[in-house]
């Protein structure tokens, strides 16, 4: 109930009144019925303004982090996400994701939306980085369409780092949905499921015209933590 006072209620004519969302290609969401929406992921925002535009309830898969951190901020967050009824997803250690894909093909098993960003975090830079095959186990596996998304605008509305979000025009585009049963029965072969999710980064990248790098965005992110240690390496004291 807390999700729809939240969208009808509280957070949700907030955010319409702030950004304007200009919404194209919705009615490529199904009415009924199992299906993944798969998105770029610029913003924290991006959390909230997308189901604050659909129509239906859209379960997000969301970083464990969200539901763990420490003092009265980090309670707060925990009970809004669980409230919201997003799903808490373990991303260290050899089965996070395993229990990524358990925890989404539940979702998908009661024809619910599933929301998923397969980058896997935010971009840092406003570029468009590699997907990961998650998204395309569990659209192998659960035979549900994937609609790709894209959130324009939110990387400047709420940058990294910054908690209070500008007034910035945002636009949420969603595309045709894409269909792989030619597919059924082969998520097991690697390379068709980089296959699969190179077609839903690619409609994804359409969408948002954004500049693409075929690199993990967590990678790109480490790279670039290492580079002022490299330019001014520590030295040694005494």
């Amino acid at each position: 109930m807390f999700y729809y006072v939240l969208k009808y209620v509280l957070l949700g004519p907030l955010l319409r009144v702030l950004f304007k969302p200009r919404i194209e290609g919705l009615d490529h969401v199904p009415a009924t019925g199992a299906a993944i929406i798969a998105g770029n992921h610029l913003s924290f925002s991006d959390h909230f303004l997308m189901p604050a535009i659909l129509k239906r309830r859209i379960t997000f898969l969301a970083k464990k982090e969200y539901f763990t951190g420490p003092g009265i901020k980090g309670r707060l967050t925990a009970a809004f996400f669980r409230s919201a009824g997003q799903i808490p997803v373990d991303r260290t250690g050899k089965e996070a994701g395993q229990a990524a894909i358990r925890e989404g093909l539940g979702v998908l098993s009661k024809d619910e939306l599933l929301g998923i960003y397969p980058e896997g975090t935010r971009s840092h830079d406003g570029r468009l980085y590699k997907g990961k095959v998650g998204v395309a186990v569990m659209a192998l596996k659960s035979g549900a369409p994937v609609i790709p998304c894209a959130m324009i605008g939110t990387f400047e509305a709420q940058p990294p780092g910054k908690v209070i979000p500008n007034v910035h025009p945002v636009a949420i585009r969603f595309g045709e949905p894409l269909e792989f049963s030619r597919y059924a029965g082969m998520e097991d072969e690697k390379a068709i499921l980089r296959a699969v999710t190179d077609e839903i980064m690619y409609a994804i990248l359409s969408l948002s015209e954004q500049e693409y790098v075929d690199e993990y965005a967590a990678v790109a992110k480490a790279q670039q933590a290492q580079e002022p240690e490299r330019r001014f390496p520590r030295l040694p004291l005494g």
